[in-house]
Protein backbone atom coordinates (compact mmCIF):
# COMPACT_ATOMS: atom_id res chain seq x y z
CA UNK A 1 0.00 0.00 0.00
CA UNK A 2 1.59 3.13 -0.83
CA UNK A 3 0.08 6.42 0.43
CA UNK A 4 1.18 9.82 -0.05
CA UNK A 5 0.74 13.20 2.62
CA UNK A 6 0.78 16.48 1.34
CA UNK A 7 0.93 19.91 3.39
CA UNK A 8 -2.71 22.23 2.43
CA UNK A 9 -3.26 24.78 4.75
CA UNK A 10 -1.17 23.80 7.06
CA UNK A 11 -3.57 20.71 7.56
CA UNK A 12 -1.59 16.97 6.51
CA UNK A 13 -3.97 15.37 3.42
CA UNK A 14 -3.71 11.48 2.84
CA UNK A 15 -3.92 10.26 -0.93
CA UNK A 16 -3.89 6.27 -1.43
CA UNK A 17 -1.81 5.52 -4.69
CA UNK A 18 -2.37 3.14 -7.06
CA UNK A 19 -0.69 4.33 -10.88
CA UNK A 20 2.69 5.66 -11.47
CA UNK A 21 0.14 8.79 -12.91
CA UNK A 22 -1.28 9.64 -9.78
CA UNK A 23 2.09 10.19 -7.86
CA UNK A 24 3.04 12.58 -10.52
CA UNK A 25 0.45 15.06 -10.03
CA UNK A 26 1.39 15.53 -6.07
CA UNK A 27 4.00 17.38 -4.30
CA UNK A 28 4.05 15.32 -0.53
CA UNK A 29 6.21 15.89 2.24
CA UNK A 30 5.28 12.18 3.68
CA UNK A 31 5.46 8.83 1.35
CA UNK A 32 4.18 5.85 3.76
CA UNK A 33 4.95 2.46 1.99
CA UNK A 34 3.32 -0.13 3.95
CA UNK A 35 4.06 -3.95 3.03
CA UNK A 36 5.11 -2.27 -0.57
CA UNK A 37 5.38 -4.37 -3.53
CA UNK A 38 7.75 -4.75 -6.13
CA UNK A 39 5.61 -2.47 -8.41
CA UNK A 40 4.98 0.66 -6.13
CA UNK A 41 9.01 0.32 -5.17
CA UNK A 42 9.29 0.97 -9.06
CA UNK A 43 7.63 3.89 -8.92
CA UNK A 44 9.42 5.23 -5.98
CA UNK A 45 12.20 4.87 -8.39
CA UNK A 46 10.87 5.82 -11.11
CA UNK A 47 9.61 8.78 -9.85
CA UNK A 48 12.08 10.12 -7.16
CA UNK A 49 15.18 8.33 -8.18
CA UNK A 50 15.06 7.02 -4.74
CA UNK A 51 16.38 3.27 -4.47
CA UNK A 52 14.41 1.33 -1.73
CA UNK A 53 17.27 -1.02 0.04
CA UNK A 54 16.51 -5.17 0.14
CA UNK A 55 17.43 -4.70 3.73
CA UNK A 56 14.98 -1.86 4.70
CA UNK A 57 13.12 -3.83 7.28
CA UNK A 58 15.64 -6.56 8.11
CA UNK A 59 15.60 -7.47 12.24
CA UNK A 60 19.32 -8.85 12.14
CA UNK A 61 20.75 -5.56 10.91
CA UNK A 62 23.97 -4.98 12.16
CA UNK A 63 23.22 -1.82 15.30
CA UNK A 64 25.66 0.56 14.13
CA UNK A 65 23.86 -0.22 10.73
CA UNK A 66 20.36 1.28 11.76
CA UNK A 67 21.57 5.07 11.67
CA UNK A 68 23.87 6.54 9.26
CA UNK A 69 23.67 9.60 6.62
CA UNK A 70 24.58 8.81 2.85
CA UNK A 71 27.04 10.64 0.62
CA UNK A 72 24.31 12.36 -1.32
CA UNK A 73 22.56 14.00 2.10
CA UNK A 74 19.76 11.20 2.79
CA UNK A 75 19.59 10.20 5.96
CA UNK A 76 18.72 6.42 6.90
CA UNK A 77 17.31 5.67 10.39
CA UNK A 78 16.01 2.44 11.13
CA UNK A 79 13.56 3.05 14.13
CA UNK A 80 11.49 0.10 16.19
CA UNK A 81 7.69 0.96 17.56
CA UNK A 82 5.56 -0.89 19.59
CA UNK A 83 1.84 -2.57 19.06
CA UNK A 84 0.09 -2.95 22.02
CA UNK A 85 -1.94 -6.13 21.19
CA UNK A 86 -3.83 -8.21 23.36
CA UNK A 87 -2.71 -11.30 21.97
CA UNK A 88 0.59 -10.44 21.37
CA UNK A 89 2.47 -7.23 22.07
CA UNK A 90 5.15 -6.62 19.71
CA UNK A 91 7.46 -4.41 18.09
CA UNK A 92 7.39 -3.12 14.17
CA UNK A 93 10.77 -2.27 12.19
CA UNK A 94 10.14 0.94 10.41
CA UNK A 95 12.79 2.25 8.03
CA UNK A 96 13.23 5.99 7.20
CA UNK A 97 14.70 7.78 4.22
CA UNK A 98 14.99 11.34 4.75
CA UNK A 99 15.17 12.95 1.27
CA UNK A 100 16.22 16.89 1.47
CA UNK A 101 18.79 17.21 -1.97
CA UNK A 102 16.53 15.63 -4.53
CA UNK A 103 15.71 18.60 -7.63
CA UNK A 104 13.00 17.10 -8.57
CA UNK A 105 11.61 17.49 -5.01
CA UNK A 106 10.69 21.10 -3.22
CA UNK A 107 13.21 22.22 -0.53
CA UNK A 108 10.84 21.01 2.47
CA UNK A 109 12.01 17.29 0.99
CA UNK A 110 10.10 14.41 1.66
CA UNK A 111 10.04 11.53 4.43
CA UNK A 112 9.97 7.97 2.57
CA UNK A 113 8.78 5.25 5.43
CA UNK A 114 8.77 1.41 4.56
CA UNK A 115 6.85 -1.12 6.62
CA UNK A 116 5.46 -4.50 7.19
CA UNK A 117 2.39 -3.69 9.02
CA UNK A 118 0.19 -0.97 10.09
CA UNK A 119 1.73 1.43 13.12
CA UNK A 120 -0.58 3.24 15.78
CA UNK A 121 1.66 5.49 16.77
CA UNK A 122 1.20 6.52 12.55
CA UNK A 123 -2.63 6.38 12.95
CA UNK A 124 -2.04 8.38 15.76
CA UNK A 125 0.36 11.30 14.00
CA UNK A 126 -2.51 11.39 11.07
CA UNK A 127 -5.07 12.04 13.55
CA UNK A 128 -3.87 14.74 15.01
CA UNK A 129 -2.29 16.45 11.75
CA UNK A 130 -5.58 16.46 10.38
CA UNK A 131 -7.41 18.41 13.28
CA UNK A 132 -4.48 20.66 14.55
CA UNK A 133 -3.19 23.01 11.56
CA UNK A 134 0.36 24.26 11.50
CA UNK A 135 1.42 21.49 13.79
CA UNK A 136 3.73 19.81 10.50
CA UNK A 137 5.72 22.17 8.12
CA UNK A 138 8.16 19.85 6.78
CA UNK A 139 9.39 16.50 6.37
CA UNK A 140 11.65 16.86 9.30
CA UNK A 141 8.77 17.87 12.02
CA UNK A 142 7.28 14.65 10.45
CA UNK A 143 9.61 12.55 11.71
CA UNK A 144 10.02 14.48 14.82
CA UNK A 145 6.03 14.33 15.56
CA UNK A 146 6.44 10.44 14.96
CA UNK A 147 9.35 9.83 17.66
CA UNK A 148 7.14 12.07 19.93
CA UNK A 149 3.56 10.34 19.51
CA UNK A 150 5.94 7.18 19.81
CA UNK A 151 6.99 8.76 23.34
CA UNK A 152 3.22 9.16 24.14
CA UNK A 153 2.12 6.10 22.64
CA UNK A 154 4.32 4.39 25.19
CA UNK A 155 3.51 6.57 28.68
CA UNK A 156 -0.48 5.51 27.18
CA UNK A 157 0.86 1.85 27.44
CA UNK A 158 2.17 2.22 30.68
CA UNK A 159 -0.89 3.73 31.79
CA UNK A 160 -2.25 1.25 30.44
CA UNK A 161 0.05 -1.47 32.32
CA UNK A 162 -0.81 0.59 35.98
CA UNK A 163 -4.41 0.07 35.22
CA UNK A 164 -3.61 -3.94 34.94
CA UNK A 165 -1.16 -4.32 38.08
CA UNK A 166 -3.67 -2.72 40.09
CA UNK A 167 -6.19 -5.24 38.96
CA UNK A 168 -3.80 -7.81 39.79
CA UNK A 169 -2.86 -6.47 43.37
CA UNK A 170 -6.61 -6.44 44.56
CA UNK A 171 -5.81 -10.16 44.08
CA UNK A 172 -3.15 -10.79 45.73
CA UNK A 173 -3.16 -8.60 48.36
CA UNK A 174 -6.91 -9.95 49.16
CA UNK A 175 -5.48 -13.18 50.88
CA UNK A 176 -7.21 -16.30 50.17
CA UNK A 177 -5.02 -17.02 46.78
CA UNK A 178 -5.71 -20.75 45.72
CA UNK A 179 -3.35 -22.52 43.33
CA UNK A 180 -5.84 -21.96 40.33
CA UNK A 181 -5.77 -17.93 40.98
CA UNK A 182 -2.22 -17.70 41.56
CA UNK A 183 -1.58 -19.78 38.23
CA UNK A 184 -4.14 -16.52 36.49
CA UNK A 185 -2.13 -13.71 38.30
CA UNK A 186 1.21 -15.17 37.07
CA UNK A 187 0.41 -15.10 33.73
CA UNK A 188 -1.27 -11.53 33.73
CA UNK A 189 2.07 -10.36 35.73
CA UNK A 190 4.38 -12.06 32.79
CA UNK A 191 2.40 -9.83 30.20
CA UNK A 192 2.72 -7.13 32.16
CA UNK A 193 6.71 -8.00 32.57
CA UNK A 194 6.97 -8.43 29.03
CA UNK A 195 5.26 -5.27 27.98
CA UNK A 196 7.27 -2.92 30.10
CA UNK A 197 10.43 -4.74 28.67
CA UNK A 198 9.11 -3.77 25.25
CA UNK A 199 8.48 -0.24 25.80
CA UNK A 200 11.33 0.42 27.95
CA UNK A 201 13.84 -1.10 24.78
CA UNK A 202 11.23 0.97 21.97
CA UNK A 203 11.98 3.97 24.39
CA UNK A 204 15.78 3.21 24.43
CA UNK A 205 15.51 2.97 20.11
CA UNK A 206 13.78 6.37 20.19
CA UNK A 207 16.21 8.22 22.15
CA UNK A 208 19.04 6.81 20.11
CA UNK A 209 17.18 7.82 16.72
CA UNK A 210 16.20 11.34 17.94
CA UNK A 211 20.17 12.12 19.15
CA UNK A 212 21.34 11.15 15.81
CA UNK A 213 18.76 13.90 14.04
CA UNK A 214 20.00 16.23 16.38
CA UNK A 215 24.03 15.32 15.96
CA UNK A 216 23.16 15.17 11.56
CA UNK A 217 22.82 19.48 12.55
CA UNK A 218 19.65 19.28 9.93
CA UNK A 219 17.33 20.53 12.70
CA UNK A 220 16.50 24.00 12.75
CA UNK A 221 16.99 25.79 16.14
CA UNK A 222 12.55 25.12 16.88
CA UNK A 223 13.14 21.84 16.01
CA UNK A 224 16.61 21.37 17.76
CA UNK A 225 14.88 22.23 21.26
CA UNK A 226 11.52 20.08 20.27
CA UNK A 227 14.18 17.09 19.87
CA UNK A 228 15.63 17.77 23.48
CA UNK A 229 11.48 17.83 24.37
CA UNK A 230 11.07 14.61 23.07
CA UNK A 231 14.27 13.08 25.26
CA UNK A 232 13.20 14.97 28.14
CA UNK A 233 9.22 13.17 28.24
CA UNK A 234 11.62 9.31 27.29
CA UNK A 235 13.95 9.96 30.23
CA UNK A 236 10.71 10.43 32.56
CA UNK A 237 9.43 7.47 31.16
CA UNK A 238 11.94 5.11 32.07
CA UNK A 239 11.65 6.36 36.19
CA UNK A 240 7.99 4.79 35.47
CA UNK A 241 9.28 1.16 33.59
CA UNK A 242 11.77 1.11 36.64
CA UNK A 243 9.22 1.61 39.07
CA UNK A 244 6.75 -1.14 37.41
CA UNK A 245 9.51 -3.50 37.57
CA UNK A 246 9.93 -3.34 40.71
CA UNK A 247 5.93 -3.50 41.29
CA UNK A 248 5.93 -6.54 38.73
CA UNK A 249 8.49 -8.26 41.30
CA UNK A 250 6.97 -7.51 44.73
CA UNK A 251 3.60 -9.19 42.92
CA UNK A 252 5.90 -12.00 41.42
CA UNK A 253 7.00 -12.46 45.02
CA UNK A 254 3.88 -12.38 46.49
CA UNK A 255 2.12 -14.80 44.75
CA UNK A 256 4.90 -17.09 45.20
CA UNK A 257 4.62 -16.68 48.29
CA UNK A 258 0.79 -17.84 48.87
CA UNK A 259 1.39 -20.50 46.46
CA UNK A 260 4.37 -21.81 49.08
CA UNK A 261 1.98 -21.23 51.88
CA UNK A 262 -0.75 -23.17 50.12
CA UNK A 263 1.87 -26.30 49.64
CA UNK A 264 2.87 -25.49 53.19
CA UNK A 265 -0.39 -26.35 53.97
CA UNK A 266 -0.76 -29.65 52.13
CA UNK A 267 2.98 -30.54 53.92
CA UNK A 268 1.93 -29.69 57.63
CA UNK A 269 -1.37 -32.45 56.81
CA UNK A 270 0.38 -35.07 56.20
CA UNK A 271 3.49 -34.19 59.16
CA UNK A 272 0.49 -34.05 61.97
CA UNK A 273 -0.90 -37.35 60.26
CA UNK A 274 1.99 -38.91 60.40
CA UNK A 275 3.03 -38.25 63.86
CA UNK A 276 -0.46 -38.59 65.17
CA UNK A 277 -0.13 -42.06 63.84
CA UNK A 278 3.22 -43.11 65.40
CA UNK A 279 1.68 -44.35 69.19
CA UNK A 280 -0.91 -46.11 67.03
CA UNK A 281 2.05 -48.00 65.18
CA UNK A 282 3.83 -48.29 67.94
CA UNK A 283 1.33 -50.24 70.01
CA UNK A 284 -0.16 -52.23 67.12
CA UNK A 285 3.85 -53.35 66.48
CA UNK A 286 3.79 -54.51 70.05
CA UNK A 287 0.66 -56.58 70.12
CA UNK A 288 2.18 -57.88 67.31
CA UNK A 289 5.22 -59.46 68.47
CA UNK A 290 5.32 -63.10 68.52
CA UNK A 291 5.30 -63.64 72.31
CA UNK A 292 4.77 -67.19 73.59
CA UNK A 293 2.09 -66.00 75.82
CA UNK A 294 0.15 -63.61 73.79
CA UNK A 295 -2.43 -61.37 75.78
CA UNK A 296 -5.50 -60.96 73.26
CA UNK A 297 -5.33 -64.46 72.88
CA UNK A 298 -5.21 -65.56 76.55
CA UNK A 299 -7.73 -62.47 77.53
CA UNK A 300 -11.00 -62.33 75.99
CA UNK A 301 -11.00 -58.75 75.91
CA UNK A 302 -7.31 -58.41 74.37
CA UNK A 303 -8.51 -57.06 70.69
CA UNK A 304 -11.13 -54.49 71.98
CA UNK A 305 -8.39 -53.14 74.67
CA UNK A 306 -5.44 -52.80 71.86
CA UNK A 307 -7.80 -51.10 69.57
CA UNK A 308 -9.03 -48.89 72.46
CA UNK A 309 -5.52 -47.84 73.23
CA UNK A 310 -4.52 -47.14 69.50
CA UNK A 311 -7.65 -44.76 69.42
CA UNK A 312 -6.77 -42.96 72.05
CA UNK A 313 -3.02 -42.93 71.68
CA UNK A 314 -3.97 -41.01 67.91
CA UNK A 315 -6.78 -38.86 69.82
CA UNK A 316 -4.19 -37.35 72.16
CA UNK A 317 -2.02 -35.67 70.15
CA UNK A 318 -4.43 -34.64 67.65
CA UNK A 319 -6.54 -32.90 70.69
CA UNK A 320 -2.81 -31.32 71.44
CA UNK A 321 -2.31 -30.15 68.09
CA UNK A 322 -5.59 -28.87 67.56
CA UNK A 323 -5.08 -26.96 70.90
CA UNK A 324 -1.91 -25.44 69.87
CA UNK A 325 -4.02 -24.40 66.47
CA UNK A 326 -1.68 -26.61 64.01
CA UNK A 327 -4.80 -27.97 62.42
CA UNK A 328 -6.53 -24.73 61.26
Amino acid sequence: MLNIFSLANGRLFQEEIESLEELTRFQPIWVDLENPTIEEKRWIKQHYGLSIPEDAMDEDIEESARFYEEDNGDLHIRSDFLIDDNDQPRSVRVAFILNLTNPTLKSKGVLFSIHDEDVPVFRLLRMRARRAPGLIEDAKEVLLALFDADAEYSADTLENIYDELEKVSKQVLAGDVTDARAGEVLAAIARQEDLNGRIRRNVMDTRRAVSFMMRSKMLSSDQFEEARQILRDIESLDNHTAFLFDKINFLMDATVGFININQNKIIKIFSVASVALLPPTLIASVYGMNFKFMPELDWSLGYPYALGLMLASALGPMWYFRKRGWLK
